[in-house]
């Protein structure tokens, strides 16, 4: 088993290591270490929580520790580049115990906060600058900044730079820094965006993947709870009193949904706090304390907070609104089950996240266990079901109305375009014949043309090659999947195909 001390590292870094709890390094520290140390670039693939923080700053304290010397005043000698504000204090604080021993200063610089602290720390040089790319181009802009002696370049978190529309400020600062320089380049996806970025800043690097972002992490149960929308807070306040329940982070989609959702576990008499871009860096630090502290452990946060919140002992992450981008869904469970912890991750599914569920599960390649917490007013409603209301019948049923595809078991509906007609009979536009749906037209006949119902257009251009590509309209037959309580066996085959 490989142990940090395989890896090179010198001995103040070793106690440093020892004093923090660390012994054994993660895979991407095991593989990057010795490269950075050698002095090559490097290009990592990881999601979050993979000890990438590690990976990058300890062999750079050793490279700037060894080689000696103080920092340009105004500049630094290594730049970490970051999202966000909550990300560029984590990665600080955690450069700051590696180098405990060393000497070596560390400072931070983010918006949201004055411009004179960060003034004065540039005008002393600084060994190790952790910065978002936007407030550090402002400090360039005012002459406050330099950037001319910058031995090694770090990019974190290079796909949400991407996200949060950096990648221009990137570009500018890049101009500024000195040619020859190590630049080591970690993302948790490789878009293409990203990957041409990576083209242009890195020379040879060695490339380090682990913990592809379709991998969640083993120890998170994962489970489903299908409601109505409207009973979110109920459900969410029950989850959150439950027996085992600790510190937990709660996903809202939108800051102003997140703001809500505080508000309403207050009335429910649970305290939260939320965090997101509108927040003041005041209120921002405030919630990250009472969350750790546990006087307020529940956190309402919208996905600034999927990447940037390194908090040990939550307990449940629970999805308020599942995310539009279904990587996004493992980088929030990645908040727990962390330093061997383990963890749970609840997703509450209305009828309109469920093609965002599938999305989910298409990219991770397993079905999410699921209960139905719907009420029985609903429930009952909702009958009869799914295959009855689209008449996808086996032709175990009279068919009325319109065409269909006929695959799936009978009950009124339309008749079966490749059958759902008794063999020998002709076809029946308007469908009042009995189907038997085993498979198509009699062996020898031409294919009969399919009639429309009255009022019915055949989708055109880029709407036919939709339906035949994704099997129909696929977002109403989600809802009437959900409604109808087929949350599996009917998955369009274009969300399932692949798994």
């Amino acid at each position: 088993m490989t142990t940090f001390t395989d890896l090179g590292l010198a001995a103040p870094l070793l106690r440093a290591l020892d004093d923090a709890g660390y012994t054994t390094p993660t895979p991407i520290q095991a593989q990057a270490i010795p490269t950075v140390l050698a002095g090559q670039d490097l290009l990592g693939i990881a999601q979050t929580g993979t000890g990438k923080t590690a990976a990058f700053s300890l062999p750079i304290l050793q490279r700037l520790d060894a080689k000696g010397g103080r920092p340009p005043r105004g500049g630094c000698r290594a730049l970490v580049l970051s999202p966000t504000r909550e990300l560029c204090s984590q990665i600080a604080d955690n450069v700051r115990a590696y180098g405990a021993h060393l000497g070596l200063s560390v400072a931070v610089i983010f918006g949201g906060v004055p411009h004179g602290p960060q003034r004065r720390a540039l005008g002393q040089g600084i060994d190790i600058l952790v910065a978002t790319p936007g407030r550090l181009q402002d400090h360039l802009d005012a002459g406050t900044a330099r950037l001319d002696r910058v031995e090694v370049l770090v990019l974190d978190e290079a796909d949400q730079m991407l996200d949060k529309g950096f990648l221009p400020a990137i570009r500018r600062l890049v101009k500024v820094l000195p040619t020859q320089r190590q630049t080591l380049f970690f993302s948790a996806t490789m878009p293409t965006e990203i990957g041409r970025l990576a083209n242009e800043l890195l020379r040879d690097p060695a490339r380090v993947e682990v913990a592809p972002v379709a991998t969640t992490a083993e120890r998170v149960a994962q489970r489903v709870i299908h409601l109505e929308q409207g009973n979110k807070r109920r459900i969410l306040a029950d989850l959150l009193r439950a027996e085992g329940v600790g510190r937990t982070l709660v996903f809202s989609r939108t800051k102003h949904g997140a703001d809500r959702v505080v508000k309403q576990l207050d009335q429910d008499g649970l305290a939260a706090n939320a965090i997101h871009g509108n927040k003041s860096q005041g209120q921002r630090e405030r919630a990250l304390a009472e969350f750790k502290d546990g006087s307020a452990p529940i956190l309402v946060a919208t996905d600034i907070a999927a990447r940037g919140i390194d908090v040990d002992g939550v307990t449940h992450v629970v999805q308020y609104d599942l995310p539009e981008v279904p990587e996004t869904y493992v980088h929030r469970i990645g908040r727990t089950a962390r330093a061997g912890a383990s963890g749970e991750a609840v997703a509450l599914v209305s009828a309109e996240d469920l093609d965002k569920l599938w999305a989910v599960e298409k990219l991770i390649r397993q079905v999410i266990p699921a209960e139905d917490q719907r009420d029985d007013k609903t429930r009952s409603l909702a009958k009869p079901g799914l295959l009855q209301r689209q008449g996808a019948g086996n032709g175990q049923g009279k068919g009325r109305g319109q065409p269909g595809r006929g695959h799936a078991a009978g009950g009124r509906g339309q008749p079966g375009a490749h059958g759902g007609q008794r063999q020998g009979q002709p076809r029946q536009p308007q469908g009042q014949g009995q189907g038997t749906g085993t498979g198509g037209r009699p062996q020898g006949q031409p294919k009969p043309a399919q009639p429309q119902a009255a009022g019915q257009q055949r989708p055109q251009g880029g709407e036919a090659a939709r339906r035949r590509a994704g099997g129909g309209d696929a977002p109403r037959r989600d809802r009437d999947a959900f409604r109808n309580g087929d949350f599996r066996d009917n998955a369009p085959a274009f969300l399932t195909r692949g798994r």
